[in-house]
């Protein structure tokens, strides 16, 4: 698959998008889900100091925290784009969050989630070909060029 791009980000075609919290979600082969934040919610966010994702074992539900992260004037929450169980956490976020910039749909993963609705849900995210035109509409409304 091609990875669509807006500008200078990119969003990877095989990954399912919750626009609105700049968000994602990869369906992986072991019935898990991997979660993280969008490169486009990375430079509306600006610099990562900390990221802290929920405690194994906590169930989180789509548009809800699942990772609280320190920005330079801020602390914000980082949404789910699922809901399910907190299974595996990053482990190298605690001492470099700076990887979330430098690799935000690879290494920089926040979480992986046993999903509690995978079907019902995944019809709700954005996929393939609408995402960019979507993410350039989000860039837009928060004036990132």
């Amino acid at each position: 698959m091609t990875t669509p791009r807006f500008g200078e980000l990119s969003f990877p075609a095989d990954l399912y998008y919750l626009i609105e919290h700049q968000v994602w979600a990869r369906f992986d082969p072991d019935g898990l889900a991997t979660v993280g934040i969008t490169s486009l919610g990375i430079a509306l966010a600006g610099e990562i100091y900390m990221c802290r994702a929920k405690t194994l074992g906590m169930t989180v539900e789509q548009g809800k925290s699942i990772a609280v992260v320190e920005l330079a004037k801020s602390i914000v929450s980082v949404k789910t784009p699922l809901t399910g169980t907190v299974m595996h956490t990053n482990p190298r976020l605690p001492d470099t969050p700076e990887i979330v910039h430098a690799d935000p749909y690879g290494e920089g993963w926040i979480a992986r989630l046993a999903p509690s609705r995978p079907d019902a849900e995944r019809a709700l995210l954005l996929h393939g070909d609408a995402v960019p035109a979507a993410m350039a509409e989000h860039a837009r409304l928060y004036r990132i060029d």
